[in-house]
């Protein structure tokens, strides 16, 4: 295999991964002691936000009067097919059933709802809209009972009003203007009158994505959603300027948002290359000093021999989010296997998902998208089994498993076998 690094990233989505996890260690130990108290006076302190936590029906009344009509046009544009495309996943990911094993023996599964979620929407650097759809809606369709939102606050104005009108509209059941970390502990922890959430989905940065892996086990995540990435696969007929515009789009997020081009084409290389830098310079401030930083210190630019090499180390990165545009496009749909979501073709791109074509934008990263997908409506279902039999099939079901238990050591477990063979007059 021929690859060469056109340009190699200085760091990884990972470099800063042991500081944020000491501080975001110490702010969750923090609201451990205090509780609301803490999620307060952090916000406070990070937001200078000092208004009410929970958003009231007023606030959300008054906004629904105030947004723009276009704006709330849009919006439910986003969530109609958000919502559409999540009901057919529903559709189409499993039913309850039941199969008998051996004479006697049923077993079977249930699908049941989470009974709280709780969903973060960024609302930092940009206001994050389409995440607000993304994940309130899906937890909505899969039929949570409980579904808390929260958004960081901005001083004097709480959560930003467009957040907060699409996550009631698509039934959020409570809105938190709470902010990383605290929004995090927050919900986790049932804070501020809510029942405690048995998942916690949303993108974030690093520290919404530390804090909610330190958090997991004492309550359940979507996946790691850090960062955000984006790749393109880009073979000689690629245009580079759309190429160029994509990757730049994605690295506007944020200073450590990774973007990637695996190509064929020395051509289509030395024009990203010269074209990304003079596109980032002319963003506004603040999405060109993030998307400066995320190109000089996460941008990569691989050239390859073949179309495999560039399926190839695709799977390895296993991007978030990953282009292909190729004239060999069904080619690369059943050869790629490691991704979060994939867009085929120039005509797709990356910001379509991200705002509102229908698929989810909650999506694994780090690499993560090697043994998980995004956001669907199964992370918000329990897929549960039961077990009834017969006494008849205690007959061999009960001897075999006292047996086995026997052969394990497990004394105890191989006589509750020999209990029911005894008094259903089996012998073993």
């Amino acid at each position: 295999m021929a690859i060469k690094y056109l340009k190699k990233s200085p760091k990884t989505p990972s470099t800063d991964d042991s500081k944020t996890n000491e501080i975001v260690k110490g702010l969750l130990k923090e609201i451990e002691i205090s509780k609301e108290e803490a999620c307060i006076n952090l916000t406070k302190k990070f937001d200078k936000y000092d208004g009410e936590i929970v958003v009231s029906k007023e606030r959300i009344e008054q906004i629904d009067k105030e947004l723009d009509q276009k704006t709330k046009d849009d919006i439910q544009f986003s969530h109609e097919r958000v919502k559409k495309f999540a009901e057919a996943q529903l559709k189409n990911y499993g039913q309850d059933f039941e199969v008998e094993l051996s004479p006697g023996l049923y077993a079977g599964q249930k699908l049941i709802p989470v009974n709280t979620a709780g969903c973060y929407i960024p609302g930092g650097r940009y206001a994050h809209i389409a995440s607000a759809v993304m994940s309130v809606t899906t937890a909505k369709v899969a039929g949570v009972k409980n579904i808390i939102a929260c958004s960081p606050p901005k001083e004097g104005v709480g959560a930003h009003p467009a957040i907060i009108y699409t996550a009631n509209l698509c039934g959020a059941d409570v809105i938190l203007n709470l902010g990383g970390v605290p929004g995090i502990a927050a919900m986790t922890n049932g804070l501020f009158k809510n029942p405690p959430a048995d998942i916690l989905v949303g993108p974030g940065n690093q520290f919404v994505a530390e804090a909610k892996r330190i958090l997991f086990g004492k309550v359940g995540i979507d996946l790691f959603a850090g960062p955000t990435e984006i790749a393109v696969i880009a073979d000689d007929e690629a245009d580079a300027e759309m190429v160029a515009v994509d990757l730049v789009g994605q690295a506007e997020h944020g200073y450590n948002s990774p973007a990637w081009l695996y190509t064929t084409s020395q051509r289509v290389a030395d024009e990203v290359m010269k074209r990304v830098p003079e596109l980032i310079a002319e963003l506004p401030e603040l999405p060109r000093k993030s998307a400066e930083a995320a190109w000089r210190d996460y941008g990569e630019v691989i050239l390859c021999d073949t179309d495999e090499e560039m399926a190839t180390i695709s799977d390895e990165y296993a991007p978030e989010h990953l282009e292909v545009q190729t004239k060999n496009l069904d080619w690369f749909h059943k050869r790629l296997k490691n991704y979060g979501s994939l867009f085929i073709g120039e005509e797709t791109t990356v910001a379509y998902g991200d705002k509102c074509s229908g698929t989810n934008h909650i999506l694994p990263t780090k690499g993560a998208g090697r043994y998980t997908g995004g956001l669907f409506v199964g992370k918000f279902i329990k897929t549960l089994s039961f077990q009834r039999m017969t006494k008849e099939s205690t007959k061999s079901v009960g001897a075999a498993c006292a047996r086995i238990s026997r052969y394990e050591g497990m004394e105890a477990h191989a006589r509750t076998g020999d209990v029911r063979l005894r008094k259903y007059g089996f012998s073993n």
